[in-house]
């Protein structure tokens, strides 16, 4: 398997609210699918939203590069190669090694130092 797949982003909606850069802490709503459309992850079906620092190597490279630039109140579909998900590493029995994943994300809250 070659890793010529790139990350694909795709606007569904343009926030008006605050930008995402490198370092903020963001919250998100998020729903993760395998290839074949199924399920795998969603912060919704969890009852809470999901937070971390963005762009620092705290979560996958695809939401690294991929939610950088969007805008609170926007929501956006992220297309993730195995090589900027999970590689080859499998996370639990939901998640097989090398699984190209597609996340709908909508961004929440940003907040960075400044706040």
């Amino acid at each position: 398997m070659t890793d010529t797949k790139e990350l694909e982003i795709t606007d569904i909606v343009v926030g008006d609210g605050k930008e995402a850069v490198k370092g903020a802490l963001i919250t998100t709503h998020y729903v993760g699918y395998l290839n074949d459309g199924s399920k795998f992850d969603s912060s919704i079906d969890k009852g809470r939203p999901f937070q971390c620092v963005i762009g620092t190597g705290r979560v996958i490279k695809g939401w690294d590069q991929g939610i950088l630039g969007m805008k609170v109140g926007g929501k956006r579909k992220l297309f993730v190669p195995s090589h900027l998900a999970y590689g080859e590493r499998s996370m639990g029995d939901k998640l097989p090694a090398n699984s190209d994943l597609t996340f709908e994300i909508e961004l929440l809250e940003v907040l960075t130092r400044d706040d």
